[in-house]
């Protein structure tokens, strides 16, 4: 392959939006390893949140996602491949990319968190309502004084 060629293709794969319209692999292969993947996402991605005891699991696919990222952009860079390698390469590379945004676009996985965050939020709130009910929004002050 000739460099530009290689420059074409890394390119394509850092292209912002390279994901868009790009389909997850049904299947992948990790560490001589074959995964479902498509299924695997949408089947985490299927569930409001993420159970306790499956965010170690979704946590390690990520990482395993990122390496084997990683892995195929050098073998791009810097393997002796032809150019149709190179393109089947970069579709997987954006295949993992889209896995990888699903997996980290995924709901509250901390529901104690996200309940803490809502009863603060609340809070904020009501103590806004009560200042202004209670006239003494800083807002307010200054529009009587004029």
């Amino acid at each position: 392959m000739q460099d530009y060629e290689r420059k074409q293709l890394l390119e394509r794969v850092n292209r912002d939006g390279a994901t868009i319209g790009a389909d997850i692999p049904e299947e992948i292969t990790i560490q001589d390893e074959s995964i479902d993947l498509r299924q695997f996402v949408f089947e985490i991605k299927r569930r409001e949140t993420v159970p306790a005891g499956e965010r170690e699991r979704v946590e390690q696919a990520k990482r395993n996602l990122r390496r084997e990222r990683v892995e195929r952009l050098e073998l791009i860079e810097e393997g002796d491949i032809s150019r149709e390698e190179g393109e089947e390469l970069v579709r997987s590379i954006v295949g993992i990319d889209r896995a990888l945004n699903a997996l980290e676009n995924l709901g509250p996985t901390d529901l104690e968190r996200e309940q803490q965050a809502q009863n603060t939020a609340d809070k904020k709130r009501w103590m806004s309502f009560l200042k202004k009910a209670l006239g003494r929004d800083t807002d307010a002050g200054t529009r009587r004084g004029r």
